[in-house]
Formats: structure tokens, C-alpha cells, sequence
């Protein structure tokens, strides 16, 4: 019975529907993404300037390389309490999700890091606006909005600044 079956598989493929793949990100496509986002944004070779809710955004991308950074400064660095250094990597483990706290040159970020090529539209903006979320939400709830891990108000404010950047990037 298996082997007529695989036989009738071979003799008669079944035909799915191709699912329409989104084209691979390039600079001009990521442009005009941000430019969507944020119309005064300023773009300079491979990296962007833009903001989001009154928050400064910084993207990098090293397209040789098949990576793209976003980042979001919180704060300097000096003067964080082993307590929130504590709080901040509780978080990358549960609530930041996409984004992340990271600490460079001295100051916290908020971080998406994420391979170039294989980065969607709706990943980019959702990564973005969790990014933005984590900065905003710094000493208090700690998060990216995407998702949370118990009961709680907070979450549906949080999620409404992803919704409003999909939507504004709804027609690219």
C-alpha cells in the first residue's frame, strides 16, 4: 500500500499555491522603508538617522558582511548598579525579545541586530519598534511591547507603537 502510494506521489505531484517570497533587503528597499517611517530621515551610504516617537534611531548595515544593526542610545553606562546591569539582562532572556540591551563605548543601547539579505519588511519595523520600545521602557517595565510574560496593562500600550509603524509601512 506505501509503495503504490509513493508511486501515485511521484506519477501525480501534488501542486501547492507558491507562496509570493518578499525580495531580499537591499539599501534602496531598507531606504525606503525608513523613509516611510520617518520622511526627515537622513541617509548616508549604508547607515540611516531617523526617529521614532521622538527617539533617536541609528541603523548600520554591512551588506558584505549580510548584517544590519539598529541601535537606540538609553544612557551612559558608568554609574549602572550591579542590581540594574542585573535587571537589564533579565530582560534580554525574557521580555526584551527581538531587541536587546547591550552596552557599548561607555553608554546602554537598545539593539535589533539581524542578517541584512534575509530581513523582511514587517521584521524590520517590528524590530525597530521593539528597539525603541526597550529604550522607552528602560527602569521601568523593561521590554520590547511584542509580547509579555504575565498579566498586566502595559502590553497593549506597548504594542500600539508596532501596530502604527506596520501600518505607516503597510504600502511598501
Amino acid at each position: 500500500m506505501i509503495r503504490i502510494l509513493a508511486l501515485i506521489a511521484i506519477l501525480f505531484p501534488i501542486s501547492l499555491p507558491a507562496q509570493e517570497a518578499e525580495p531580499h533587503m537591499t539599501l534602496p528597499r531598507m531606504a525606503e522603508i525608513v523613509q516611510a517611517l520617518d520622511p526627515d530621515a537622513r541617509i548616508a551610504g549604508a547607515g540611516f538617522e531617523f526617529s521614532i516617537d521622538d527617539i533617536p534611531v541609528l541603523i548600520v548595515t554591512d551588506v558584505r558582511a549580510n548584517r544590519m544593526r539598529a541601535m537606540v542610545p538609553i544612557r551612559s553606562a558608568e554609574g549602572m548598579t550591579p542590581e540594574e546591569m542585573l535587571r537589564v539582562m533579565q530582560a534580554n532572556f525574557d521580555s526584551a525579545l527581538d531587541a536587546r540591551y547591550a552596552v557599548a563605548q561607555g553608554r546602554l543601547w537598545g539593539i535589533f541586530i539581524h542578517p541584512f539579505k534575509e530581513l523582511e519588511r514587517d521584521q524590520l519595523i517590528s524590530g525597530l519598534a521593539q528597539t525603541v520600545n526597550v529604550a522607552k521602557t528602560y527602569g521601568t517595565l523593561y521590554t520590547s511591547g511584542a509580547g509579555q510574560f504575565g498579566a498586566g496593562d502595559s502590553g497593549n500600550l506597548q504594542r500600539e507603537l508596532i501596530e502604527e509603524l506596520l501600518e505607516r509601512g503597510q504600502d511598501i
